[in-house]
């Protein structure tokens, strides 16, 4: 494949990807949106104490077995089937762990009522486990399309099975029913769109488990990185402490996770076509990292400016708490993101242990940070989050630099100069409108025109005046010249 068709590949499997996941995300923020005036933040916070316990006991057996079959270059029917077979047997485990911990989960959280749920939630991972295997082809083989279809049909099933429950039921049982439903409508949806049928083999059991097993040390640090805060406010916080700051982390991750997440589903395969090529590997990685962050710095940015405002418009006031939730926690994400294309560089090269250090070492700086800050509330645990993600940033950089061959740190910071600078100029331009108007719809449209129009002429500004150096910014014009010529 040559540079061009590779970049070709990637540049629409990133459009199609990105296109999907922010269509995914739509619907899940019209359904937050939907469900807020229908249930109370009490509700919200239940079920997310239940989740937590649920994402736990999961990633705990999670063998990740779409990585490996990513990462085998050429695999049969018998990886896929032993792939499947492995998967379900994970899945009913972490079924059976969830029904026996109900009650102490319960316990933990000071609330009967995540029992009764968690009896009826613990049926979930097993029945998604029958998803067919099949589906891993579309991405690995960069049928991006395909997974389009496929990714917009499964988030439509779950937004009208929990919208129409919560009409019927109001109250948290229709976030329980609709999660189960909407699982159940995948699973029969993957079969319907993916002529292979998976079997019950063991032949290749080997092979999955030998990337598996790091997978699985990595998922569990990943979901403590990402989880434990959760765990600690829903400990020593109410259940509508714990729904509020619940939705805040879903309302934050949007401007970054939400877009970068795509983006990365796309890179992972590409990165693996090209790990042979060292100096085009190096290329690839610091162009997705400029234009990751030339998108990720001013979203996350403009989401905390904008935060009061948008939670007004969208989930009313009974959800005015969740405002300085939000202005922390999406800094936590978008230091967050910086590192999410380099951890598949480093995975792709076949440094999976190094990526596991890095996430396990803030596990343990958060862990101790909360032992010994043992009055801290919500808001104070969120700053924590953030200190350590700063820290987790400043090593993970160190270790890049090391794994990449002939990556310095001036490649690096230069890939997110421009974004910064353009940002501050964009906040700056945001502060002198502030005060501009007292109706909040208004001030939110206001808000989010000025920064758009700062930012972006801000960051083109730079770019002339730096010479129009070779790099996001002339990439994402030649993708549009390209598109417009089309």
């Amino acid at each position: 494949m040559t540079k061009e068709i590779h970049e070709m590949s990637v540049s629409k499997g990133a459009i199609l990807t990105v296109s999907v996941r922010w269509i995914d995300r739509l619907i899940g923020l019209t359904s937050m949106v939907i469900l807020a005036r229908l249930l109370a933040p009490d509700d919200f916070g239940l079920i997310a104490m239940a989740m937590l316990v649920l994402g736990l006991v999961d990633i705990l057996l999670d063998l990740g077995v779409n990585v490996a079959l990513i990462q085998n270059a050429h695999p049969t029917q018998d990886h896929y089937d032993s792939a499947w077979t492995l998967r379900l047997i994970q899945s009913g485990l972490t079924s059976a762990l969830i029904f026996m911990a109900a009650p102490f989960a319960a316990n933990y959280f000071g609330d009967a009522r995540v029992e009764s749920v968690l009896y009826f939630l613990a049926f979930a991972p097993f029945l998604r486990s029958f998803e067919n295997i099949g589906i891993v082809t579309f991405q690995k083989e960069m049928r991006f399309g395909r997974d389009f279809y496929f990714t917009f049909l499964k988030r439509m099933i779950g937004f009208v099975a929990t919208i129409a429950s919560a009409l019927l039921m109001k109250n948290y049982w229709a976030l329980v029913a609709g999660s189960l439903i909407g699982t159940a409508g995948t699973v029969l949806l993957s079969y319907a769109i993916h002529p292979m049928r998976p079997r019950l083999s063991f032949k290749k059991m080997r092979d999955i488990f030998k990337v598996s097993q790091w997978m699985l040390v990595n998922s569990i640090g990943s979901f403590a990185s990402n989880n434990l805060h959760r765990f600690i406010v829903g400990r020593r916080e109410s259940a509508e402490v714990m729904g509020a700051y619940s939705v805040a982390n879903e309302i934050s991750v949007m401007p970054t996770t939400e877009l970068l997440a795509p983006l990365n589903r796309v890179l992972f395969p590409a990165f693996v076509h090209v790990k042979d090529n060292l100096q085009e590997l190096k290329r690839m990685f610091l162009l997705a990292q400029g234009v990751q962050m030339l998108v990720a710095i001013p979203a996350a940015v403009g989401l905390a400016l904008v935060a009061t405002e948008a939670v007004h418009l969208l989930l009313g006031d009974k959800w005015d708490s969740a405002v300085p939730f939000i202005q922390v926690l999406v800094l936590v994400n978008v230091i967050g993101a910086f590192v999410t294309s380099g951890g598949y560089v480093l995975m792709t090269l076949g440094h999976m242990r190094v990526v596991v250090i890095s996430v396990w070492l803030q596990v343990i700086l958060f862990v101790v940070g909360v032992f010994l800050f043992q009055g801290f509330g919500a808001l104070q645990i969120a700053w924590l989050r953030l200190a350590v993600t700063m820290a987790g940033l400043f090593y993970f950089t160190y270790v890049l630099l090391h794994a990449i061959h002939g990556l310095r740190l001036t490649d690096v910071l230069l890939s997110v100069t421009r974004p910064l600078i353009g940002t501050a100029i964009m906040a700056l331009a945001i502060a002198t409108v502030s005060n501009a108007t007292t109706s909040s719809n208004a001030m939110l449209f206001l808000k989010i025109s000025t920064g758009l129009v700062s930012y972006i002429s801000a960051i083109t500004l730079l770019w002339l005046v730096m010479g129009k150096p070779q790099g996001p910014e002339s990439y994402l014009l030649d993708k549009a010249r390209f598109l417009v010529r089309r």
